[in-house]
């Protein structure tokens, strides 16, 4: 699953939701909705303005973790596995 880090981020800087949509022109409730991790499509012109108002690279904002389940399926050998097998 992808986890977005905004509300780590700007607790670290101290700074509000406000302060960032303030900054970047972003519309606060598109902020509030990655902050809370609501957000299902992102636009990657407000990730490159958001990492330079925060001063931070991407993957301080978004990770990777692994499901506890995985949906795609690989053998030992790393290939893909079809879902018909």
């Amino acid at each position: 699953m992808i986890k977005i880090l905004l509300s780590k981020k700007l607790g670290e800087i101290r700074w509000t939701k406000k302060d960032l949509a303030n900054v970047t022109g972003i519309r606060a409730n598109t902020i509030g909705e990655m902050y809370h991790e609501l957000i299902e499509r992102v636009n990657l012109e407000h990730l490159d303005l958001i990492c330079e108002a925060l001063n931070c690279d991407l993957d301080e904002l978004i990770v990777r973790v692994p499901n506890d389940k995985p949906k795609i399926t690989h053998d030992k050998n790393g290939n893909l596995i079809s879902p018909d097998k």
